[in-house]
């Protein structure tokens, strides 16, 4: 599972005494354990796909701090900000091309929007962007 992984990279970064890596393994521990923690009230469990979501809401929320230092000028910490981003973005899984998304919605017998939505939210969350699917249901009705 992705959060032995991380459990594993922060014991390494303390190790080799890495400020920025400890930092963003610990943000995102926090995170998934608060999440643990919702889930385990109904009954669930955290997945892999959870963890997706936590990494590209942190990314987002650390693309943002960054800009907001780099428009501040204080450059340093904006680029302490990017490293931590590019720690985390290591962990995501490799998303899901145009090309991929097409394919997959022509295999589906019913390509209607609400359909093929759902189909991509339970067989591929987190490997792909969901704006993209839409826009890929668009240009086939055209």
């Amino acid at each position: 599972m992705i959060l032995d992984e991380i459990k594993k990279a922060n014991v390494e970064a303390l190790k080799n005494k890495d400020k920025e890596a400890r930092t963003i393994y610990s943000i995102v521990m926090n995170k998934a354990m608060l999440e643990t923690i919702k889930k385990r009230e109904k009954g669930e469990e955290l997945t892999d796909a959870d963890m997706v979501q936590i990494f590209q809401k942190t990314i987002k929320e650390l693309t943002e701090e960054a800009e907001n230092y780099a428009k501040a000028g204080n450059q340093e910490e904006s680029a302490n900000i990017l490293k931590q981003r590019q720690i985390i973005e290591n962990y995501l899984p490799k998303m899901m091309s145009e090309e991929e998304i097409l394919s997959e919605i022509n295999k589906l017998d019913d390509k209607s929007i609400g359909n093929v939505m759902k189909h991509f939210k339970m067989n591929f969350a987190g490997k792909c962007d969901m704006r993209m699917v839409s826009e890929a249901i668009k240009k086939m009705g055209n």
